[in-house]
């Protein structure tokens, strides 16, 4: 319902002015939580055209290219967004990492994330992408830890019920985040 009534708003602004680089990135982002790939990656292309030094532009963008199956091409665009805004937000380097564990890149998603947690040490998102990426790399006591941290920031996290919100295009890349979770020990 959120998502709708955002995406209505965001319309209506674009209605009024189609050149709002920001408002094609929200649209970009909303297309990538309702899992519309290709509408997310067309409005994540706009969005960077329109503005093609803006951070969440490329951002937006990124994501929708890593969730929407490219997550090679989705690398040099969330880079950029970081060199556009090296003191931004944490989910900057988040996306980054998750980009990087889609392709097995396994030591550059864990430094990201680290990243990630320097802006932000209670992120339970950075926490369980490293409990994952920790597993897929056999470091069964790393992940068990950042399981832990899962835990201790929501002590009800449910693996079925975060699967669930996960947005990417190929399946395997859900089910292996997912078997990955419940490797380091999390339900």
């Amino acid at each position: 319902e959120s998502i709708e009534k955002g995406m209505e708003l965001t319309q209506k602004a674009l209605d009024m002015d189609d050149s709002l680089s920001a408002a094609h990135g929200l649209l970009s982002i909303f297309y990538t939580l309702k899992r519309e790939h290709e509408k997310a990656i067309a409005e994540g292309e706009r969005a960077v055209a329109l503005d093609l030094g803006g951070a969440m532009a490329h951002l937006a963008y990124g994501m929708s290219l890593n969730y929407g199956g490219r997550s090679e091409e989705a690398i040099p665009v969330l880079q950029k967004a970081i060199r556009l805004n090296p003191l931004g937000e944490t989910g900057y380097f988040l996306h980054l990492g998750h980009a990087y564990r889609v392709m097995g890149r396994f030591e550059e998603a864990v430094s990201a994330y680290k990243k990630s947690l320097q802006r932000s040490p209670d992120n339970i998102f950075a926490h369980l992408s490293l409990a994952a990426t920790y597993s897929m790399m056999g470091r069964e006591q790393e992940a068990r830890s950042e399981a832990v941290e899962v835990l201790r920031l929501n002590p009800k996290f449910s693996v079925d019920s975060y699967a669930k919100r996960l947005m990417f295009k190929d399946q395997s890349v859900t089910d292996n985040f997912v078997d990955a979770l419940r490797k380091a020990g999390l339900k």
